[in-house]
């Protein structure tokens, strides 16, 4: 289970509609207890992606670096990535399943015309698959 307050939750909306038409990318960071993801920390990344921004993105080596550096520097857990998808649902794309990690929460915001949507979150499974996540937004 995934748990947002409402300054994060109304920090990724706003994120998104900015960086809106290209996807915007970029890191969660909090604490977990018995299976709940509380996340306290998001940390915007640059898209790197090479060419159109709009149906990808990628987060640098050296921004990852940095994560895990924020990380440890302020005693939080690096939980997961979050990212948008200009005029799509929040489903993740073979791309995303293809690089997703094992542990991390993968966040998905769906914008629609500069609009963001329902958030949906996801794990990967042991076959390498996604199972959703639920989340909790506590406004």
């Amino acid at each position: 289970m995934l748990v947002l307050d409402k300054t994060i939750f109304e920090q990724l909306k706003s994120e998104a509609a900015d960086i809106f038409p290209d996807e915007c990318c970029g890191f969660l960071f909090g604490s977990e207890t018995n299976g709940e993801r509380i996340i306290s920390v998001i940390r915007p990344a640059l898209n790197n992606k090479e060419g159109d921004k709009r149906r990808r993105f990628e987060i640098s080596p050296k921004d990852y670096l940095q994560a895990e550096r924020f990380a440890t520097a302020n005693n939080v857990t690096l939980l997961g990535i979050y990212h948008s998808h200009p005029q799509h649902p929040a489903l993740p794309s073979e791309t995303d399943r293809l690089a997703a990690q094992p542990f991390f929460s993968y966040l998905i915001i769906p914008v629609k015309d500069q609009v963001p949507g329902a958030f949906r979150s996801w794990l990967l499974n042991e076959e390498h698959y996604f199972d959703e996540e639920t989340i909790i937004i506590n406004l």
